[in-house]
């Protein structure tokens, strides 16, 4: 009895966690699918060993909130790590979950690729965006389309693909640009890619109108020190620390292993306080 209590309760806690956290949800996109992207800064290896890190980070995150993730486009290092990646996230608010997570990640710790076992410092950058459905009007030019094919390969040079079924889409206006490779035939590499432009450009043009908080494309700078919201410090000890909420924990192994709700909690409360504080400044 005591331990079907226990059960009960520990049930009953995590659902009323789950209500107070919809609370916080208050942006029309809150409860749409997430599309998010990673970007390795400088460094080579050891910065793209880190990308992949925080690839495996969000997947995890995703598994444990039971969201449905697909891998849409990965270039692999040539040694080891990812150049970019850009995966979907498909859940009930995923996007309102993530899309704080946006900005610089630095991660210090001994690498694994030095020799010496000397202390590196290494930069990735994540970039979170909703998924626009179809029932929404983005206005696309074709005109202002360039669009390339090239040859698919999977992760470490599998699955070469012989035909050029991979699409790269180039929207001139804005210079954003986006490739899909991960469909076998190019006409639904094309579909994918032409969707996560439409994501990009409606996040574009929703940052540009509203003009509060942090922006998407204002965080786009230089993916080096001085410009991450969030530090990872595996050496000489062991922090978490997000740097906009002050939040820290010494369980950095949970925190890779995508444990992400205390920081993703604690920032949708400052969003929610800044936004306050914003909206009595204009009145």
């Amino acid at each position: 009895m005591e331990k079907e209590i226990e059960a009960t309760l520990l049930e009953f806690e995590k659902a009323v966690e789950e209500v107070e956290l919809r609370t916080l949800f208050f942006e029309a996109d809150d409860a749409r699918n997430a599309i998010l992207t990673i970007h390795p800064g400088a460094g080579g290896t050891e910065s793209q060993d880190w990308a992949q890190m925080l690839l495996r980070m969000y997947l995890r995150y995703a598994e444990r909130k039971g969201y449905k993730t697909e891998i849409l486009d990965l270039l692999a290092g040539e040694e080891a790590g990812i150049k970019s990646a850009t995966i979907r996230i498909e859940g009930d608010y995923a996007y309102g979950h993530l899309h704080l997570e946006s900005g610089v990640h630095r991660l210090v710790r001994i690498s694994p690729f030095d020799a010496n076992k000397r202390r590196h410092t290494s930069f990735a950058a994540v970039f979170v965006y909703p998924e626009i459905e179809e029932d929404i009007e983005i206005e696309i030019n074709p005109e202002d389309l360039r669009i390339e094919t090239f040859r698919a390969s999977g992760h470490g040079g599998q699955h070469v693909n012989v035909t050029d079924s991979a699409v790269r889409i180039t929207h001139l206006p804005t210079g954003i640009v986006v490739q899909c490779q991960n469909e076998r035939s190019q006409h639904k590499n094309k579909a994918m890619a032409m969707k996560i432009l439409r994501a990009r450009l409606y996040e574009h043009e929703k940052r540009k109108q509203l003009e509060k908080l942090e922006k998407i494309e204002e965080s786009k700078t230089e993916i080096a020190w001085g410009n991450q919201i969030r530090s990872y410090v595996l050496h000489p000890y062991k922090l978490v620390k997000d740097l906009r909420t002050r939040v820290e924990t010494s369980n950095v192994d949970s925190v890779l292993d995508g444990d992400l709700d205390e920081f993703i909690k604690a920032n949708l409360v400052w969003r929610k306080k800044n936004l306050s504080g914003l909206q009595n400044k204009n009145k």
